[in-house]
């Protein structure tokens, strides 16, 4: 599996900070996908001292949680929601020739995983790193009608 087919893309750097006696002490974590446009696309939040370092860190992890996406003519096989924490997503497929229809995270994940139409809605908190571990949730649920057939064990003609 060579590393060099996939991109990766920063979604959102957070700086927090901690009060010490001194002044504040400032860490950052940076959410970063990595996708290859082909079915496959991974997360990762990485957190350090410095943003590079986080982003390096994120991307690492990003690698190590690759999850197949089932496309069916550049859209997902069925509606699905998910939710995590107090964010939700909906994801709906599309006719081809609707693009992706979604917000900045989702947009971000779905585009680098090789969904070309989709529509998609977040409820409740917007909340970008819910959203995104969502989003990741969705995909990683996704089923065609032949895994369905398989798990009940009837044969896919």
């Amino acid at each position: 599996m060579p590393e060099t087919d996939f991109e990766e893309k920063m979604i959102v750097v957070r700086r927090t900070a901690k009060t010490y006696q001194g002044g504040r002490r400032f860490r950052f974590g940076a959410l970063v996908v990595v996708g290859d446009r082909q079915g496959r696309v991974g997360l990762g939040l990485g957190k350090a001292k410095e943003v590079p370092i986080a982003v390096q860190k994120a991307q690492n992890y990003a690698r190590r949680s690759l999850v197949e996406v089932p496309l069916q003519g550049g859209t997902i096989p069925h509606e699905i929601q998910v939710t995590h924490g107090s964010s939700t997503i909906l994801l709906r497929p599309a006719a081809p020739g609707t693009g992706v229809i979604a917000g900045m995270v989702p947009r971000a994940i779905l585009e680098l995983a090789g969904v070309t139409d989709v529509l998609t809605k977040e409820l409740g908190s917007r909340n970008p790193v819910n959203i995104a571990y969502a989003t990741m949730e969705a995909l990683r649920q996704l089923q065609t009608w032949q895994d369905v057939k398989r798990l009940r064990k009837e044969e896919v003609a």
